[in-house]
């Protein structure tokens, strides 16, 4: 007989996604072990190494349709009562090895317990900035005090700096002025200080006081808090180079892996969203530090932050519940930008007076990431007219030239991530990256991040024994299914042929569907193979990107475009011509189509270096147009259109200049022998 598992527990790990059925009393280490999840342990399971760390999540979750209860995991036990009393466990945290699950749960494994460490991919781009920081040094001389002139040593400095550097009106916290007298008896009455000026502020603020002539330097964070990963970059404000660069995963993951997911927990669970706000702000404070460490700095050389986030990330980040973005009419609690102490922020791993700049958002659901990608980019000053896609959970597109500027979101969900991919994971060592399929016999040449060398290349199993084949990140998944539509084994509609229909002995069937079997590490691995399912999930993913576009270019009044850019961590990473023939994107020569990096992070340092740049944003968001994708009846229609594979009406007249998709057909009731296969696109 088998076992009914209907009514065992439901486990669901992120920021994996993987989920599954396990018997009641099963540890969640072992449960790990058996959906594949990356959960790390050294001892056995006998409680000692706390490799296994885990935190269970309790409440609502709508989208996976579960509510924790309190009861869902058992009790502390004896061993872990043991280990936190000697070593501490992180308040929220169990042992893996030692927690058993009793109910439907929610687990999240902190990066800390994976063993595949995740591959941020958030780096900075070279870029030449002109440089106008808020934050600058001014080396004064202070007239010592007199008691026939009697005046307060703040009195006589701010007197200095009006002399010597024309400084008018300075503002001074309590905990510098506390230091003020110390500072200027030890320096013999010269001081160098730290004053920053915004570019809304008629005054200047004393961020810091040093003895003498301090040959220090002054540094700031450009942070890009994306909904799956945060990246920082520690910049000199002096010439504005990037000294260390550090990234980890958004830790508000395991409150939903997508936006609206986020908001909907902090509808259904009070003080929700006060805790994305705690957890994402310690998160920020962690990065801070390790960059510091990295550049062998002191992080009370920090004294400013720029952010650039989406808008749900932008009110959670600043404490504000994000519920009215998650129904119409998506209101923000401020479209402007923000400027604040950074310890308002919960920031105090910095500079104790340091301070933080937010860029302004451009509607509801476009946020400052995507004016960070337009401060980058410039699409305003561009005499043609070019998309920029922002490729990521939800997708910012912007599309415009000198004339106007157009801007909406498009939900594409976390599928482009590696998420809701069923051999799907994110970006770590031992991921599939790239792919290449024979068009001939059909077999598959991969590489995995970490190992230079193709699988087919000699040395490559040795290259990659250590970390093994884990799964696909975002970009493989890209690479393979455009592949698979190349070679014949996918048709227009996005079915998977069988064995029969395609010759090809790599067609496993699932079912009443089919899978392509990509890599076997035999018994003692596992299968990665490209579902169905998979497919669906991609293909409703880039059908929201592409509708999205057309939408913009549908306003604009225009059937084409010049140019196309890929912006985002994921954007840098595909090929134009996979994104093309997935139909992410609208048709162009594929020499048109150009990776911008990690843009909004790029967007996020030039405001960091450049008051200027500031104002100069704030200016242009003000002009763009915004499109609510949300109430656009025409939003639908492109969507549907572009379920296939590349488009259902467009020729893609360019793609077919350079890539000839075979004409083939897998439905119900055609001939299975594959004859169309080679029928080329008209």
């Amino acid at each position: 007989m088998t076992q009914d598992m209907t009514n065992d527990p439901l486990v669901i790990f992120t920021p994996s996604g993987k989920r599954g059925r396990i018997p009641a009393g099963t540890t969640v280490l072992e449960a790990a072990r058996r959906l594949g999840v990356d959960l790390d342990s050294v001892c056995g399971g006998r409680g000692i190494c706390s490799k296994c760390q885990v935190t269970p999540m309790f409440g609502d979750f709508p989208k996976h349709g579960v509510k924790v209860a309190p009861d869902a995991l058992s009790d502390w036990n004896a061993v872990e009562e043991r280990y936190d009393g000697k070593r501490g466990l992180q308040k929220g945290r169990r042992l893996g090895c030692q927690a058993r699950i009793q109910r439907d749960v929610v687990i999240d494994v902190p990066a800390s317990s994976q063993v595949h460490k995740q591959v941020v991919r958030k780096a900075a781009t070279a870029r030449d900035i002109i440089m106008d920081p808020a934050t600058r040094l001014y080396y004064v001389e202070v007239a010592e005090p007199d008691m026939h002139e009697p005046t307060g040593d703040l009195e006589r400095l701010r007197q200095a700096l009006r002399d010597q550097w024309q400084i008018e009106g300075i503002r001074i916290d309590l905990p510098v002025l506390a230091r003020l007298q110390p500072a200027l008896r030890k320096g013999k009455w010269a001081v160098t200080v730290a004053l920053f000026r915004g570019h809304d502020e008629a005054f200047e603020r004393l961020l810091d006081i040093w003895p003498g002539f301090y040959e220090g330097r002054l540094y700031g964070l450009a942070i890009d808090l994306g909904s799956t990963t945060i990246a920082a970059h520690l910049c000199d404000l002096r010439n504005g180079s990037v000294l260390a660069s550090a990234g980890v995963m958004n830790p508000q993951i395991r409150f939903g892996e997508d936006l609206m997911s986020r908001v909907s927990y902090a509808m259904m669970n009070p003080g929700g969203d006060a805790e994305m706000t705690r957890v994402v702000r310690e998160a920020v404070n962690h990065l801070a530090r390790d960059v510091a460490h990295d550049a062998a700095i002191d992080t009370a050389q920090i004294v400013e932050t720029v952010f650039v986030c989406n808008p749900v990330m932008h009110h959670l980040l600043l404490g504000i519940d994000p519920v009215e973005l998650g129904q119409a009419p998506f209101a923000l609690a401020t479209s402007g930008s923000v400027s604040l102490e950074a310890r308002a922020l919960g920031l105090d791993a910095l500079n104790p007076a340091a301070r933080s700049y937010l860029l302004p958002c451009i509607a509801g659901h476009v946020g400052a990431d995507a004016a960070g990608v337009v401060l980058a980019e410039e699409p305003q000053n561009s005499d043609d007219l070019v998309l920029i896609v922002d490729v990521g959970t939800n997708a910012e597109i912007i599309l415009g030239n000198r004339d106007r500027v157009l801007a909406c979101s498009s939900p594409t969900g976390p599928a482009f991530e590696g998420a809701q991919i069923s051999s799907g994971q994110r970006a770590a060592p031992g991921a599939i990256e790239h792919v290449e399929i024979d068009p001939a016999s059909r077999e598959p040449r991969f590489k995995v991040i970490g190992c230079d060398l193709w699988s087919d290349e000699e040395g490559f199993a040795q290259a990659t024994a250590a970390t093994g084949i884990t799964g696909i990140c975002g970009s493989g998944i890209i690479e393979v299914v455009a592949e698979m539509r190349m070679a014949g084994l996918l048709d227009a509609s996005g079915l998977i042929g069988s064995a029969e229909q395609t010759g090809c002995a790599r067609m496993i069937a699932e079912g009443r569907t089919h899978a392509y079997l990509l890599h076997d590490a035999g018994p003692d691995g596992g299968r990665i193979t490209v579902t169905q399912g998979d497919i669906r999930a991609i293909q409703l993913a880039k059908s929201a990107l592409y509708a999205g576009a057309r939408l913009l270019m549908d306003e604009m009044g225009v059937e084409r475009v010049d140019r196309v850019v890929l912006a985002g961590a994921f954007g840098a990473h595909i090929s134009a011509k996979h994104a093309m023939v997935l139909g992410m994107i609208p048709d162009v020569p594929l020499e048109r189509v150009f990776s911008a990096g990690n843009a909004a992070g790029t967007g996020a340092r030039i405001a960091l270096c450049s008051v200027a740049a500031r104002a100069g944003i704030e200016r242009t968001v003000g002009r763009i147009t915004k499109v609510e994708t949300a109430i656009e009846p025409r939003f639908q229609e492109h969507f549907i259109a572009a379920n296939a594979i590349p488009h259902a009406t467009d020729p893609f007249p360019e793609l077919s200049r350079v890539v000839q998709l075979p004409d083939v057909a897998f439905n119900a009731g055609q001939a299975g022998d594959g004859s169309r296969r080679r029928r080329r696109r008209k």
